[in-house]
Formats: structure tokens, sequence, C-alpha cells
């Protein structure tokens, strides 16, 4: 009896990636008529049963809901479930929580397995390598199947379906727009690579504020962090980067940065380059997580309000899920804003 064999190990005994195997099986166009011959030949010798997801049974309800997360040691994450969870037990459904570590090929096959006949529909913020890769087949292929999907903070406009994001670009730039009302004339930007679109957003609204007050934008007051590494376990790396832009911007007086860790590290390394906060430097920072209210002083920071996005997102999907389509009608997609706030603490002046 051959053994049963999954879609990644099909990948690795062929030395191609998981998107392939998975375009091959489907005979998609993308991909060479050898690899999927090869691919196909393969599966077939392993009994292998391609796309689980197109095994859903679309007509059988779960009454459960799956939600894909790139991390779960996350304030902001763990308050989008909180509010999942609220509104999913109170209209009669379970969740089911998986994870991809912001790996594409572990959010294909947590979503592969999940789809098998677990749930009705997913919940899901987009990892950063599926961001990076720009591949989103197994979205589509969810959604083709009749397994709706919500997208939650990081979206991407190429998916039609409902998403629930926060206002990145107004809430940076109030934020910047704080440090200059507060006397900052030296506003240096702590982000990521715009390939995460909160972090592109967020950048554009530092800009903006920035523009609006008249200010030159100075392209060496920004540092664009490569967070491939993670951060959370190389602080040492993350202190390090900030440290040479505070040492080759010695005229800073603000700092806004677009995570809580950032925004954190920046005070850590201020106080060490001797520099009160805020006489010295203000700093304000993004996702109002529990370490901005119990810091040193406590940070200055612009809340998300996470669990409002979870619970709209649930809310959306249920109610799709509860609404008959005529599958000759166009769906219309709904993209819900959600506005943030300003919680001033002592970061600031």
């Amino acid at each position: 009896m051959k053994r049963k064999i999954t879609l990644k190990q099909i990948a690795r005994e062929l030395d191609v990636s998981i998107s392939t195997v998975s375009k091959a099986l489907r005979n998609s166009p993308e991909i060479s008529a050898d690899t999927k011959q090869k691919v196909q030949a393969f599966a077939k010798l392993y009994n292998y049963r391609p796309n689980n997801i197109a095994l859903s049974l679309k007509n059988r309800k779960t009454n459960t809901i799956g939600i894909i997360i790139p991390e779960i040691v996350h304030h902001f994450f763990s308050k989008v479930i909180r509010g999942v969870e609220l509104v999913a037990n109170k209209r009669g459904y379970n969740v089911i929580i998986g994870l991809s570590n912001e790996s594409f090929s572990k959010e294909v096959i947590n979503m592969e397995m999940l789809a098998n006949g677990s749930i009705d529909g997913f919940i899901l913020s987009i990892s950063k390598e599926t961001l990076q890769l720009q591949d989103y087949h197994h979205f589509n292929e969810t959604m083709s199947q009749g397994m709706p999907i919500v997208m939650f903070d990081r979206v991407v406009s190429d998916i039609n379906c409902d998403k629930v994001i926060v206002n990145d670009f107004g809430g940076a730039k109030s934020a910047v727009e704080k440090l200059i009302t507060n006397g900052c004339k030296s506003i240096a930007l702590i982000t990521t690579k715009d390939y995460v679109s909160v972090g592109k957003l967020r950048t554009q609204g530092y800009m903006d504020a920035l523009n609006d007050a008249g200010f030159e934008l100075e392209s060496e007051l920004i540092l664009k962090l490569d967070d491939k590494l993670d951060y959370e376990v190389h602080l040492d790396a993350l202190e390090n980067e900030i440290e040479h832009l505070f040492k080759s911007n010695k005229s800073v007086d603000g700092v806004f940065a677009v995570n809580e860790l950032y925004a954190l590290s920046a005070m850590k390394v201020a106080r060490k380059l001797g520099l009160e906060i805020p006489k010295d430097i203000q700093v304000i920072g993004f996702t109002d997580g529990v370490l901005s209210k119990h810091s040193t002083p406590s940070l200055t920071t612009v809340s998300q309000h996470a669990q409002v996005m979870g619970e709209k997102a649930a809310d959306l999907l249920i109610n799709r899920l509860e609404t008959e389509h005529n599958e000759n009608e166009d769906e219309t997609y709904q993209t819900v804003v959600i506005e943030t706030d300003l919680i001033e603490r002592k970061s600031t002046k």
C-alpha cells in the first residue's frame, strides 16, 4: 500500500515550490507542460488527491470559522481573535485558529487543511512572505469553491473579498501632526519595507503630514527595516540600526514608529544616548499594546481598535454565510475602515 503524500512532500521531492505543485495539479497555463506532467505523474503514483479546498463540502455547514494569523504572540492579533470569538460565539459559531508564522507555504497548507470540510469560511491576515511573493492563488481557489474569505489588517486589492482595515494613513498622519504641534523640527520615521501594505500606508501618512506642514522630506530620517529578521529575537540588531539613525542625525527631536516594538526600542536607545524623553526627543508608536501602557515613560500611541476589527470581520463573514446568493449575480464586497485614536501618554509633551 502506497504511503499518503502531502502537497508539501511532493514539492520537496520534486524540488519545486508548493505554489508550483498546486498550479500544476490544476493545469495552470503558468506552469510548463513538462513540469505539469512530472507533478501530475508523481501525484498519481502516490494517490494524492489534489486540492483539498475543492473537496470542501459546500452544502454542509459546520458552523465553524477558520482564522489564519501570521503570529500568535502578538497583542494586536490576540485582540482581533477575541473580537472574532465574541461575535462568533454569540451567533452560534465556533472558531479554529491556524498560524502561518509569516510563511507562504504554511498559509497554503493551513488553508487546505481547514477547508477540507472543517470550516465554513476564513478570516485571515496575509503572511509577509505571501505579500513578498504576490502569489494569491490559494485565496482565489478557496473562494471559487464557494468558501468566503474576509481579510483584515494586511490585505491586497487584487483579491475580491470583504476586508476590514484600520485607517493606517490617517492614524500615522495624526501622530506626526501631534509631533509637529508639540514643536518637533526634525522627525524621524522607523518603518518596514514597502511590501507590507500597512507599513507603506503609515509611511505615506508620515510624508503627507510633513508636506502639509511645509517640512522638507529628508530621506536620511527614514529608517526602513528589513523585517525578514525577527527583531523580537534579535533586539540588538534593531537597537544598532536605531542607534546609527540617531547618531547620524543628531538634530532628531521626534520619532514616529510604525509599531510598538520599534517605538519602545527607539526610547531605549535614546535613553542610552543620554537623551531625556520627552524633553529632548518625543516618541509615538502604532498599536496600543500592553507594553505601551507600562513602559518608562509610557508610550503615546495610535490605537487600532483590534477587537472591533475582529468583531466586524466576524459579522461580515457570518452575514455572507447566512445570506443566499444567486450564482449568476455579481458579488459586491465591502471594505470597512476602522478609524484610529491617538492615545497620549508620557513619551510626548
